[in-house]
Order: structure tokens, then sequence, then C-alpha cells
């Protein structure tokens, strides 16, 4: 009787673990327009982006040389900037107009298209931004970093949000 409850308990699972596959594999409503296919990607590129987000809160963007030199940045507000002199300057001029910013990281993580063969870094977290006048602002934000063949940051999309509290 004993075997016959283990053999029913293993038969029992594996009908669960078919039918868990089965649902796997159903057929998705919408296609991703760039992929679905993901694993973890390398740990060391979800640190460059802690230094950055870092670097911007110190105003210390001299600090790392993680940009392509073709890199283009499209922020949460829809504006676009194209190469590393002209996002450096902008950066600094942005950022140099507050009195003090701070960063809560809520999560990260490193990803690899296993089928476009490229790594990004996905990363949400909330900025409270401090003006000279006292004016407080905070926003969440969710960022994807992209990565180049040489590790360097190629491109990085913004999105933005401020919510009642």
């Amino acid at each position: 009787m004993k075997s016959l409850k283990i053999a029913f308990t293993v038969l029992l699972c594996c009908c669960f673990v078919n039918q868990g596959n089965a649902q796997a594999k159903k057929e998705a409503p919408y296609k991703a327009a760039y992929t679905s296919s993901f694993a973890i990607g390398k740990a060391a590129y979800s640190d460059i982006i802690l230094d950055l987000w870092k670097d911007w809160d110190d105003n210390a963007f001299d600090r790392h040389d993680y940009f392509a030199d073709t890199v283009k940045f499209i922020l949460g507000d829809s504006s676009v900037i194209k190469g590393k002199a002209a996002g450096l300057e902008e950066a600094k001029k942005f950022r140099g107009a507050m009195a003090s910013c701070k960063s809560v990281v809520h999560a990260w993580v490193p990803l690899h298209s296993t089928d476009k063969n490229e790594d990004v870094v996905c990363i949400w977290g909330t900025e409270t931004d401090t003006y000279p006048d006292g004016k407080v602002v905070t926003r969440d934000l969710h960022e994807v970093w992209w990565f180049n063949k040489a590790g360097k940051v190629s491109s990085m999309r913004q999105w933005s949000a401020r919510f009642a509290e």
C-alpha cells in the first residue's frame, strides 16, 4: 500500500509538472518588439550602473569613464541626448541646478538577451532633488541601461513618474 501511495504521488507530481510546462509554452498575446528571451547577465554591469547613480547623487560625473563615445540617452521627459560629451554637459547643467540629490535604489537586475546577444541592466528607484530655493521634487525612476561589446554604456532609457503621497 505504501508503494502505491508513493507511485500515485509521483504520478500526480508529473501531471502537475506537465500541465505547468504546457502553460509555459502557451503563445503570448503579444510579441516583444525587442526580445523576451533573457537570462541573468553580468553582475559587474550592475556595479557600473550603481556607480553612475552614486555619481549623479554626488554631482561627480568625471569620477568614472563608463560611457561609449556614441552613447544615447532617452530621458523621462522625452528628451534625447546623443554623444558622450553632450550627455555629460547636459547632466552637469541639470544636476548643477540642484543643491542636493538623494537616490534610494529599490532593485536592479542585470540581464543578457540570449537572442540579441546584448547586455542590459534594469534599475528602479526614487530620487529626491532639493533646489537652492528649498523646493523638493521626488520622482520614481525606471531605467534600462544597454552595454556595448566593449563593456561601455551605449544607451539609457528612463521612465519617470511623480506620485501624490
